[in-house]
């Protein structure tokens, strides 16, 4: 592998030309925020569904009494 000049975690292929980065910890980040957004996007999902699912109650409610 030949290193990338000016920055310490590139570096290029021989074979293939590829450039790499071999930044694991940057990557591990990566994959840990991205895994907190997926999680915060399905609690925020389940928590509209949830809302949605109390207006339909509490509008049964409401015509049942009038």
């Amino acid at each position: 592998m030949i290193p990338v000049e000016g920055n310490k975690n590139l570096f290029r292929d021989q074979n293939t030309g590829a450039i790499l980065n071999m930044d694991s910890k940057g990557y591990f980040n990566y994959i840990n925020k991205k895994n907190r957004k997926l999680t915060e996007k399905q609690e925020i999902d389940n928590m509209k569904k949830d809302i949605d699912e109390i207006k339909s109650l509490l509008y049964e409610l409401v015509n049942r009494k009038t």
